[in-house]
This record gives structure tokens, sequence and C-alpha cells, in this order.
């Protein structure tokens, strides 16, 4: 039993935290889920008493091609990015430390420049008078009228390479402290290299996968920026879809229903990943304690 001292000063350490959480994140997202349930008012704010109207009209709008959209390329973009990053946080954590630093900070190095720079520089590239356009042509693959811009191709690409950063530090993080003795050991007996990485290796970075896979899905799954200038009119996604409510149309409850909406697509993911991580940790208990128990039961015979 821990004393009232060390509870004490847990809480003390965590007290902040918490704090912190209610006050910039679950504060905002009532406020905001709050306000879907108002009608707009004519000076872009929301009018007093409680409507259903505002959650008619999200029904009644025919968003379900958008929102099937966000959802498609924000988990192809994940998907991509975790294949992209398992090899490339391996080869890392198998370099000599001081290479360590030096690859990744040459991975961190575009976070030095502004988002929206980077974003306007692939929109530049793909322009169709752009290099990559113009050696695409020159190779046979693809013509002088194909349009690399303002499709979904486009915000796929630019996403994969801006989210992949996120990707690659927490698999890094998570390689970093792997056994890599444990490959060596199943090699030796027999097991090719890619059946151990992908029995040995996978299920112990498989929380750094996970910790991946949500620090890329959930920012692209929100994101406005890159459809928005990579993409065309038919590539919208639901975050250009709240903006727009917000701005130019100066609907601020229509908004909010969306922005609840797109909160309601990121927390079921995210409550299916602490349900499997609570199933895994309760069979490795189980499985922890019956071999326990057959290695007493087996002593005592």
């Amino acid at each position: 039993m821990k004393s009232l001292r060390e509870k004490g000063a847990e809480w003390g350490v965590t007290l902040p935290s918490l704090a912190w959480l209610a006050v910039f994140f679950v504060v905002p997202t009532l406020i905001v889920f709050a306000i879907a349930f108002h009608a707009p008012s004519a000076d872009g704010g929301y009018s007093p008493g409680f409507t259903m109207e505002t959650w008619h009209a999200v029904v009644r709008t025919p968003y379900k091609e958008i929102v099937w959209r966000t959802i498609w390329i924000s988990a192809v973009t994940t998907f991509l990015c975790i294949v992209l990053s398992l090899p490339c946080a391996y080869a890392i954590a198998r370099m000599k430390a001081k290479w360590r630093a030096v690859v990744a900070g040459l991975i961190m190095l575009p976070f030095w420049t502004s988002f929206i720079v980077r974003v306007f520089a692939w929109r530049t590239l793909l322009n169709p008078d752009g290099f990559l356009q113009h050696m695409l042509v020159s190779l046979g693959l693809c013509t002088p009228d194909t349009m690399l811009n303002y499709n979904s191709g486009a915000i796929l690409v630019v996403s994969v390479y801006s989210f992949l950063p996120f990707a690659i530090m927490p698999i890094y993080t998570a390689a970093e402290k792997f056994d890599f003795s444990l490959l060596e050991a199943a090699r030796d007996l027999g097991a090719r290299s890619f059946f151990a990485f992908r029995k040995i290796f996978l299920p112990g970075v498989r929380r750094g996968v996970v910790s991946a896979a949500l620090m890329v899905f959930i920012p692209a799954i929100g994101s406005y920026v890159i459809p928005d200038l990579v993409g065309g009119r038919d590539s919208e996604l639901i975050g250009n879809k709240i903006y727009q409510r917000t701005f130019p149309d100066r609907n601020l409850p229509h908004a909010s229903a969306l922005a609840a909406v797109m909160g309601f697509s990121v927390l079921v993911p995210l409550a299916c990943v602490a349900w499997w991580f609570k199933r895994q940790d309760a069979r490795e208990a189980k499985r922890l304690a019956e071999a326990t128990a057959r290695k007493f039961s087996g002593g005592a015979a």
C-alpha cells in the first residue's frame, strides 16, 4: 500500500498535466460540441437557445463522399508512413551512436521551415510547368496534359511527405531499446531475415508502431492546408469544409458539428487501440501467470 505522502507526490506531478489537458483540450472540445446545438446568427456567431436544426442540416447535406475521402486518404497516408518508417527506423537503430543523432537530425530538418512553405513548394513541383512534370514526360511516364496537381493523389503524396517524420521518430525510439541479439539468435536457428523481422522485431516495437500510426492519422484526418493547396474542388476533405463553414459562410454551429464528426472519427480508432492494448496486456499477463504456475508445479513435483 502506498503511503499518503507517496500518493500526494504522484498527484502533485500529475495535476499540472491534467490541468493543462482540461483547460486547453477538454473545455474547448466541450464548447465546440455545445455550439453545434445552437442556430447560426447574422454576425457569424451563434444564437441562444437549444436546437437540433444544425445537426439536421449536417445530415441532409451530402457529406458522405467527403467524409469517406478524408478517412481513406488519412488511412492510406498512415499505412504508407508506417511501411516507409519501419525499415528507416530499423536502419537508424542499427547505426553507431554518433550517426544516429545525425540522421535523426536530418529527418527533423524540414521542420525548421514553415509547413505552408513546404506544401507550397510541392504545389510548384507538381505544377504542369514544373520540373517533375517535364521529367516524367521525357521518360514517357505521362503525357503533357496529365495533371499531377489538384487531385487526391497529390494530397496523398504531400501528406506522406509531411507526416513521415511523425512516424519515423516513435518507431526509432522503440527500435533503439530493442534487443537486436534476438534477431541474430533467430537467424542462427534457421529463421529467414524477413521472418525474424516480422515475428520478432515488429512485436518488439509494436507500441512505437501504434504511437506512430496515431501521430500520423490524427493530423492527417484534420488537414486542410494540404488539400487546399494541392487538391482540387473534387478533392476536398472535411477540414476544408470546416474552414469554409467557419469563415466564408460564417456558420459557426455548422462548423462545430462537422468538427464533432471529425473528432468522433478520431476517437473511434483511439478507443479501438486502447481496447487492443488492454486485451494484449491481459493475454500477456495470463500467459506469464500460466508459465509461472507450470514452473512452480514442476518444481514441487
